[in-house]
């Protein structure tokens, strides 16, 4: 079994943009409202299709069902794909919301999971910002109160965007990507999202569009307080000699996902064994070499490495940025496959 490229799943919202294709090479039209770019999902009826190569035209949900010790290694067993991962291109800012952990996904939605996400910074313009958690303190009532009069950004832990910045957004988290950001999204395979505040805005008829008050209030976690960029953690056990042409930290661990970030000139290899990798380019270029093959790496592409691909390395042609996207060794969660796949407009 060889690494797998898709075919990417362009989703034009209000407020996307054209940075899909201008900086990222997506295969965008003339339209400026493109703003997500699924590359790996198993989503109901959005299945990421293999894109060449022997599994060509093959849906990701039939690769996880047909070939799932192959795929998955130490994590076989699992029916769905357990992670979707995007990017972002937000010309305008996006609506506040909230998502459910996995019990309320499955109280609100049955057959849903619940969705943690993260995200990490490719580019931002000057002055823009991301909205991440509420302020210390703030109790359902002030929020309410805020919402009423349109005063919501009193209560949002505003933080400065900076390319390579990496968010961790848990579910229960209260927050908003602000315009002008092009980023990576990394999540659970989940699109439940509950809107809270849509910033005074209407839809082409000139209706506001559904707030989910009610739903919102439910899942807010309201003791998580403030949310800031992590701080990288740099990987050293796994490496035999030190090299300074290139590192690779340790983004985010948490149950549902595990995040490295390779960067520099001097080949890498993935530092995790028997487990899937999902690799994007953030920058720059190179190739994937697995055995007697050569993938062909530039920014903006993603590729999925098998469990069974190993050993695989990336070559840099000068200097290249990788996200490294996986499951910790631990995971072992409820993976609910939803046959309704809800997929509402954020």
């Amino acid at each position: 079994m060889t690494p797998l490229r898709f075919r990417p799943l362009l989703k034009r919202i209000r407020w996307g943009g054209s940075r899909l294709g201008s900086v990222l090479q997506k295969p965008i039209g003339s339209e400026g409202d493109y703003a997500e770019s699924w590359e790996f999902s198993d989503y109901g009826v959005d299945q990421s299709v293999v894109d060449g190569g022997p599994f060509d035209g093959k849906a990701l949900g039939e690769v996880v069902a047909d070939f799932n010790k192959e795929l998955f290694g130490r994590h076989a067993g699992l029916g769905q794909f357990p992670l979707l991962v995007k990017f972002l291109d937000a010309s305008d800012r996006l609506s506040v919301q909230v998502h459910p952990d996995d019990s309320l996904a499955e109280l609100f939605s049955p057959g849903e999971n619940g969705k943690t996400e993260s995200w990490v910074v490719i580019d931002a313009e000057p002055g823009a910002v991301i909205y991440a958690g509420l302020k210390a303190g703030t109790t359902p009532v002030q929020l309410q109160e805020h919402l009423a009069d349109g005063t919501i950004e009193e209560c949002l832990h505003t933080i400065p965007a900076r390319p390579g910045d990496c968010i961790l957004v848990p579910s229960g988290t209260v927050h908003a990507i602000g315009e002008g950001i092009l980023l990576a999204e990394v999540q659970q395979m989940s699109n439940i999202t509950f809107r809270l505040y849509d910033w005074g805005r209407v839809d082409a008829d000139g209706e506001p569009r559904e707030i989910h008050l009610t739903e919102s209030l439910k899942c807010i976690d309201f003791t998580r307080g403030p949310i800031s960029p992590v701080t990288p953690r740099p990987i050293v056990e796994f490496r035999e000699d030190f090299d300074s042409s290139y590192e690779t930290v340790e983004l985010i661990q948490c149950p549902y996902f595990t995040l490295h970030r390779h960067r520099g000139a001097a080949p890498f290899a993935p530092v995790t064994r028997d487990c899937f990798h999902a690799l994007m380019v953030l920058d720059g270029a190179g190739h994937l070499v697995c055995g007697e093959e050569s993938f062909a790496l530039s920014k903006g592409q993603s590729i999925l490495v098998p469990a069974v691909c190993e050993p695989v390395q990336v070559v840099p042609d000068g200097e290249i940025t990788v996200l490294d996207a996986f499951l910790p060794a631990h995971y072992a969660l409820p993976n609910r496959a939803s046959d309704r796949a809800r997929s509402a407009e954020v």
